[in-house]
């Protein structure tokens, strides 16, 4: 009783999204990365939809995954059409997966304004496909689509639907909230219903159209269910699915369920951001359990309360779902945030020179810089304050010309001269921007004498107006986020032009780059 299995539905639900498209080795990765989580059971596609998902059943079979069983899905054999012939029922027994999720009609609305037949039709529909892939060996999951809403609407016949399909054999009845706007006490009351009813294993498939899918969820399991679906970072069709990543944690650590395999649970951040990248879209910071703010502190008092405890301000371990605590510095810090961002400068005992690193993140703040999210830029300032910062080169001026040519494109031109060691470098690139060329140029100019700087990329690239009233004359703030094969880090400036404040974020991430370097191997 206390085992839930997790069915995990990205590579189908999840590419419905708007915007997401899996490439066909996104989707092998993508497996392979669930398979490592824990997934019980991972959904595949349609094989009949499209060459690709035709493609991903074959070559699936290769990978060596450890747990994780694959699903192909599909729909009930067609009106009139005898299951063994049918195309769909049998590309699904083609795609020879020890899983078979077949989807049928559960609300009389849609079996006769859709489907266009008969209620009785519509039952043999799903018994006859059920029956038909159990004489083929296959495990079974028969998913209700809109079963809430045909419960509401026809209660005995929403029942008499998933009764039959558990008679024919099905191992699971899944029963879908496919509109995604029931509430969470009507879940409660219709899965208890169903409860009585029906004796298979049930499971939970909710959308999220009323940003309920992960409380019906829940409260589904809390009602009997114990067979959850849902998607990584809950995206899908419309307004999403069910977001495992925080279903998963709030089963294992809040209710005590068994979910995932080789405590799985530390890995959900990690594939999170792993599914973000891969369907390209954005993280969503304030995502609750994985998102990059799920444990950031930036109050003063709660900074100060969270070194004491850190139940004070925060429901679980962060470690427990691979994510990490954060302590942002910005103009409503206090001393306590300061130490905790600067212990291995050790200035316990210095109370001068934190109220003048205090002082001086208050005043940034007030011009426009954004600290919290450019935590490279404050280790500078501290160990410069501190004593402790190493100047790699110095600047002896650069300039930028954007020209226009007769083609219509423009070409810009970057001259970077700077001085290392006593030694004067002279360079000049050409960039697809301003920025682009600065950076190219400076890297030039550095790879030189600092050959590590190979190693570093600029990863993200945010300008945001300050005082938009200003119009054309108002101040930028640029925050640059870079990585090397080890860490990512962000840096900021600040300025009326945009390309100074472009130059000070740049300058600020290939320094902290070289101070890393240099304390770890003595550049």
């Amino acid at each position: 009783m206390d085992r839930i299995f997790i069915y995990d539905t990205t590579l189908r639900d999840g590419s419905q999204a708007e915007g997401v498209s899996f490439s066909l080795q996104d989707k092998l990765a993508i497996t392979v990365k669930l398979d490592e989580l824990g997934i019980d059971f991972i959904e595949g596609g349609f094989p009949i939809a499209n060459p690709k998902d035709e493609s991903y059943f074959k070559e699936v079979k290769s990978l060596s995954l450890k747990h994780s069983k694959i699903a192909s899905f599909g729909s009930t054999r067609k009106v009139g059409v005898r299951t063994e012939e049918d195309k769909n029922v049998n590309a699904l027994l083609f795609a020879e997966t020890p899983v078979v999720t077949i989807v049928g009609k559960s609300w009389d609305f849609q079996v006769t304004d859709v489907l266009k037949t008969t209620l009785d039709e519509n039952v043999k529909m799903v018994t006859d496909t059920i029956l038909f892939l159990k004489s083929r060996n296959r495990e079974v999951f028969f998913d209700a689509e809109h079963f809430f809403d045909g419960f509401k609407s026809n209660r005995g016949y929403a029942l008499k639907v998933i009764n039959e399909a558990c008679s024919a054999g099905a191992d699971v009845i899944v029963l879908c909230d496919t509109n995604g706007g029931s509430l969470p006490d009507e879940i409660a009351t219709i899965v208890e219903e169903v409860r009585k009813n029906n004796k298979c294993i049930l499971g939970i498939h909710a959308h999220n159209d009323g940003d309920l899918a992960i409380a019906n969820t829940i409260m589904a399991v809390n009602k009997g269910v114990r067979h959850v679906q849902g998607t990584i970072n809950g995206i899908g069709e419309r307004c999403g699915n069910a977001d495992l990543c925080s279903v998963i944690p709030n089963l294992v650590l809040k209710m005590g369920y068994h979910c995932l395999h080789n405590d799985g649970l530390r890995k959900l951040t990690e594939i999170s951001r792993y599914v973000y990248e891969t369907a390209n879209l954005l993280f969503r910071t304030n995502q609750p359990f994985v998102g990059s703010s799920a444990f950031a502190h930036k109050g003063g008092l709660h900074i100060n309360a969270i070194q004491k405890n850190k139940v004070t301000y925060e429901h679980i371990n962060p470690e427990s779902v691979g994510n990490k605590r954060k302590i942002l510095i910005s103009e409503l810090s206090g001393s306590a945030t300061i130490l905790s961002k600067t212990e291995k400068f050790n200035l316990t005992h210095d109370t001068a020179l934190l109220r003048s690193i205090l002082e001086e993140v208050q005043n940034l703040e007030n011009e426009g810089y954004q600290l919290e999210s450019a935590e490279a830029s404050f280790e500078l300032l501290v160990r410069k304050k501190t004593g402790k910062y190493k100047p790699f080169f110095e600047l002896e001026g650069f300039r930028v010309i954007v020209e226009k040519r007769e083609n219509g494109l423009p070409i810009t031109e970057a001259t970077v001269k700077i001085n290392v060691n006593n030694t004067q470098e002279l360079t000049a690139s050409e960039g697809s921007g301003p920025v682009n060329a600065l950076d190219t140029a400076l890297r030039k100019a550095l790879e030189r004498f600092y050959p590590v700087l190979k190693d570093m990329k600029l990863l993200d690239y945010k300008v945001r107006v300050i005082n938009p009233r200003s119009a054309t004359a108002a101040k930028v703030r640029v925050i640059i986020e870079s990585k090397d094969k080890e860490n990512v880090w962000s840096t900021v400036g600040v300025s009326g032009n945009l390309i100074e404040a472009s130059w000070q974020a740049l300058v600020d991430s290939i320094e902290y780059k070289l101070i890393k370097e240099y304390e770890a191997k003595q550049l």
